[in-house]
Parts: structure tokens; C-alpha cells; sequence
């Protein structure tokens, strides 16, 4: 069985200046805004990291679980790890075995869908989908509409190779995480503990920036480094050489 990271979600007070700053940092394009989140009181756009996502939604009225999250998060940062499957069966089975809640699930012909809730797995939501014949990495991917490969752009950035996932505890939700996906941890060059997935890694951090756990980093493949950093320099969001901040997320560089 194989296991793809498809797409992070990134949860935001207002949605316009976080994607205005990944279209000037990273020279991404909107590719789709779902119609569908407003009826959990919010809006969205997906930016498509060569056949990755990143998505970014925002609350757009009151008492909504996005704007819950940002309070209890002070503020924008890493919201969802969205998965891509090749078989959901076994995924749902091992859900039900560790006894697992679910916050969404949606069975359709058309996409397949297991939103894990967060106090079950720890660190973030973990979203493990299936799309029927989006067996290629650049395959077809519902929740990015039928037209994302037209917004591709490859200039900046090309690809997501790593999500960072912060913990007080990075090993315990390491293993907890391990455990879910049945992939054994390794460890990366700095100790972290790491899952390999088919085309990136997640890596289990510590949480140093006083916001808990959650997604709190990822890394993106750089195409362009020098127009990425004076990009970033131009609008404040340039960190280091090697690292850039935007809504609250940490950016770095393979």
C-alpha cells in the first residue's frame, strides 16, 4: 500500500493576504475555491504545488470550527495533513481497529473520504482519501475541481517534500502516527522522528514556539532561491537564508 501527501491545509483570520504573499513569495496560482466550505462557515482557495496542494481557508462568520482553531492556536498556521491512498478499505479498517473517531466520512463513487479526529490522533487533522483513477502522482484530485493543472506553476517552488508536525511530545505522536499509517519512523539527519510517504516526509518536531502541537512547518522544493528570498525580503517574511514565515507557518528549503 502506498501513502501520498496531497495536500496541507493552512487556516487563516482572512484569506486574501496569505494567498496575495504565496503568489509573490513562491509565485503560486489559485486553481480552485470550493463552494462546498460554506456551509462550515468558511471560504477557501487551493494553490497547486506542481500535483500537491496547499489550501488555506478562513472563518466567514462566527463560531466556526476554522475560527476555534485559530483562538485556541493564537492566531494563522497549519490547520490539515490531507493523504492520498491507493486502497481506503484497509485505511478504514485500521482506523476501526484503533478505535479511532471521525470528524468527516464520505463514500461516493466519485472520491472517497476519512477526516480523523484530532484528539484521537494528536498533532493535526489527519485526512487519509482515495480517488478513484488518480492512480498517477499528478492524477486527478476532487477537492482541487477538474481544472487545477491549469494554475501549476513551477518557476519558485515545484513540489512539497516535507510537513512538519510540532509536539511537547514529538516521539509519542511519532509513534501514534506510525501506528495509524503502518509505516515504520526513521529518524532525519537532526534526530526528529519521520514518516516516509510515497513523495514526502513527515517530520515530528518539537514545539518551541509556544503554540502547542500542530502543523508547524513545511518544507517545499526550490526551483528559483534567490527570487524566492528577495521575494520574501521585499514584503518582511524572509526569516533566513533558509527559512520564511507566512500565515504562521514555517517555509523551508530542500
Amino acid at each position: 500500500m502506498w501513502l501520498r501527501l496531497r495536500q496541507l491545509a493552512l487556516v487563516a483570520n482572512k484569506l486574501s493576504p496569505v494567498i496575495d504573499e504565496l503568489r509573490t513569495v513562491f509565485g503560486l496560482e489559485v486553481g480552485y475555491r470550493d463552494p462546498g466550505v460554506k456551509v462550515f462557515g468558511l471560504e477557501n482557495a487551493l494553490l497547486p504545488v506542481g500535483s500537491q496542494f496547499i489550501e488555506i481557508v478562513a472563518p466567514i462568520q462566527p463560531n466556526t470550527a476554522g475560527g476555534r482553531y485559530l483562538e485556541r492556536r493564537g492566531g494563522d498556521g497549519g490547520y490539515m495533513v490531507i493523504t492520498q491512498c491507493d486502497d481506503h478499505a484497509p485505511r478504514k479498517r485500521r482506523v476501526a481497529e484503533l478505535g479511532i473517531r471521525k470528524v468527516m466520512e464520505e463514500d461516493s463513487p466519485g472520491y472517497c473520504a476519512m477526516q480523523l479526529h484530532p484528539r484521537d490522533t494528536g498533532g493535526s487533522f489527519l485526512e487519509i482519501d482515495f480517488q478513484p483513477g488518480g492512480e498517477a502522482p499528478d492524477g486527478p484530485w476532487a477537492p482541487a475541481g477538474k481544472n487545477w493543472k491549469q494554475a501549476v506553476r513551477t518557476e519558485v517552488v515545484k513540489a512539497i517534500t516535507a510537513a512538519e508536525i510540532q509536539s511537547p511530545d514529538r516521539n509519542a505522536l511519532a509513534a501514534r502516527w506510525s501506528e495509524i499509517v503502518e509505516i515504520p519512523l526513521t529518524q532525519d539527519a537532526r534526530g526528529n522522528p519521520t514518516l516516509q510517504l510515497e513523495n514526502a516526509k513527515l517530520r515530528f518536531v518539537d514545539a518551541t514556539d509556544g503554540r502547542g502541537e500542530g502543523l508547524g512547518g513545511i518544507e517545499l522544493a526550490v526551483v528559483d532561491r534567490k527570487r524566492l528570498l528577495a521575494a520574501a525580503e521585499k514584503i518582511h517574511r524572509r526569516i533566513s537564508d533558509d527559512q520564511v514565515m507566512i500565515a504562521g507557518i514555517r517555509f523551508t528549503f530542500a
